[in-house]
């Protein structure tokens, strides 16, 4: 059975034994990580996803993709050109099984992104906010002359 998932802003079409190279997730090698968001499972076809549905995949390793150029060169009378190269961040995971329900009963680790994890923690509710910065001493004593 195959599915389609959506992850990193993109689609895979997966089934079981599948390798992928998915944009970089907060998960070491050896985790077991569980995709939620899956647009089709077989012939089912989500509105916008599929209910219950999950694919469930093993990160073998956090790797970089290979290297891109982007060169830049101003013309006529200017002498400047200018090289940039970047690596991507990206996770390998193995898909090891595609459920088509009890996705949320399955107990896995949701797959989430770095920069989603990250957000996920500063804007948890019990999450601990940046004390108010206190007044500086010169200001409260100006303060406390200005009233008297």
């Amino acid at each position: 059975m195959f599915a389609v998932l959506k992850t990193g802003g993109k689609q895979y079409k997966v089934q079981a034994g599948d390798v992928l190279r998915v944009e970089k997730l907060d998960a070491v090698a050896g985790d077991k990580i569980q995709f939620n968001d899956i647009l089709m499972v077989g012939t089912t076809i989500g509105a916008p996803l599929v209910a219950g549905a999950a694919v469930q995949a093993e990160v073998i390793d956090q790797i970089k993709g290979e290297k891109t150029i982007h060169y830049v060169k101003r013309r006529r009378k200017h002498s400047s050109q200018r090289t940039k190269g970047h690596r991507q961040h990206l996770t390998l995971v193995r898909v090891t099984e595609v459920l088509e329900k009890g996705a949320d009963k399955s107990g896995v680790k949701a797959a989430v992104g770095t920069v989603a994890a990250r957000r996920a923690v500063h804007e948890a509710p019990g999450a601990a906010k940046p004390a108010e910065k206190a007044e500086k001493p010169k200001r409260a004593a100006k303060a406390a002359a200005a009233q008297e």
